[in-house]
């Protein structure tokens, strides 16, 4: 039985792609591949930065890094996107699609807490979260600056454990992410991998306790 479940933001419960149709506007024929090579360089970078960080080089927050991984897209791709378009597609990250079974699933999964634990800030994860319609049906918000490090280090997944005062096993953590699922378990949460590309299970740690391919699985094998 699990008391409370959390969840991973970008794209566990928000559709970090569904800002290719803007891309796709302001880069004609290079959307698709504008959204895949941000999104790869900002993942990238969370770890780069959880590593270098020093007392005189601290860690930039995820606004900075999603900046930054832009920038990296748009040169990769030599995309014609001057400082306007920049300017949007940093702003739409703030309006991105929840996935369609979300808001169905944290329904489902009420009265148990629900909350979200991601590596963006709250300035960005909190207009997220009102203007997809999911803040009423979650309990917190939690962003990884609280600890100064990104996901996967324990100190993240800790957070929650003291917010919730609940031992690891009785909180689902629920990602899209491989590498979060991965370094879920390794702390000791029962973790769901929300594996809607079909991709194998990553190598470098124990498997997830649940492996489904969507959201919606994870309210039926809970209820079940």
């Amino acid at each position: 039985m699990l008391d409370a479940f959390v969840f991973d933001a970008y794209g566990t419960l928000f559709d970090v792609h569904s800002i290719t149709a803007l891309a796709e506007t302001l880069a004609p024929r290079q959307g698709a591949a504008l959204s895949q090579i941000w999104r790869t360089k900002q993942v990238e970078y969370t770890w780069l930065q959880s590593l270098m960080a020093t007392p005189d080089r601290p860690r930039e927050d995820f606004a900075s890094i999603t900046a930054h991984a832009l920038d990296y897209a748009v040169a990769a791709l030599v995309a014609p996107v001057d400082g306007g378009a920049r300017m949007q597609l940093l702003a739409a990250y703030r309006a991105l699609a929840p996935f369609p079974d979300a808001a169905r699933t944290l329904e489902r999964l009420a009265p148990r807490r629900r909350a979200i634990l991601s590596n963006g800030t709250l300035g960005m994860l909190e207009p997220l979260v009102a203007t997809s319609g999911l803040a009423p049906l979650l309990d917190a918000v939690w962003s990884v600056d609280a600890v100064d490090v990104y996901k996967p280090h324990p100190r993240v997944y800790q957070l929650a454990v003291d917010a919730l005062q609940l031992a690891p096993a009785r909180i689902g953590f629920v990602s899209a992410n491989g590498w979060d699922a991965a370094g879920a378990k390794a702390f000791g949460f029962t973790t769901f991998w929300i594996n809607r590309a079909g991709a194998p299970v990553e190598r470098h740690g124990a498997a997830p306790d649940y492996v489904v391919g969507s959201l919606a699985e994870v309210a039926a094998i809970t209820l079940a």
